[in-house]
């Protein structure tokens, strides 16, 4: 028997923690790979989500010789405030379902966040049709594709 007999003796506690640090050092690896590997979404998507550009838009409505201006006012995915501005007591007082029917589209958009489906009733439809293309005209100026740099 000219085979010589090695014994190898490995402590439990040693075994542990290298098993322990290299199970570390795997995770280390994988969480810097995750950190520093460029996003498949990108800007591209953000720009996408973002609906509006933050602010106040406004659309004019001409009735006979005074104009009344319909002001948006939006955040980047919201429809935050409708109203009427320069409504003269004389124009309120010649149209007075006007701030009647901005009240309950304004309400429907602000629920859907849409102009779509807005529904309104038959005695004030062509006041509505007139301020819901107002809204139109003020929230595709908000939009980010119809701004200008």
């Amino acid at each position: 028997m000219s085979s010589k007999t090695k014994i190898v003796v490995l402590h439990m506690k040693e075994l542990i923690y290298t098993v322990i640090f290299a199970v570390l050092g795997i995770l280390l690896i994988l969480l810097l790979i995750f950190m520093f590997l460029p996003d498949k979404k990108g800007k591209d998507d953000a720009a996408e989500t973002m609906q509006y550009i933050a602010g106040v838009y406004n659309s004019s409505i001409k009735f006979n010789d005074s104009a009344i201006d319909v002001e948006v006012v939006v955040d980047n995915n919201r429809i935050n405030s409708i109203s009427l501005v320069n409504l003269d007591e004389s124009v309120a007082a010649m149209y007075p379902l006007m701030q009647p029917a901005l009240d309950s589209i304004s309400q429907q958009i602000y629920e859907k966040q849409s102009t779509e489906n807005i529904v309104f009733s038959d005695e004030n439809q062509y006041t509505s049709t007139v301020l819901l293309n107002a809204i139109d005209q003020a929230l595709e100026k908000a939009r980010p594709e119809n701004q200008t740099e």
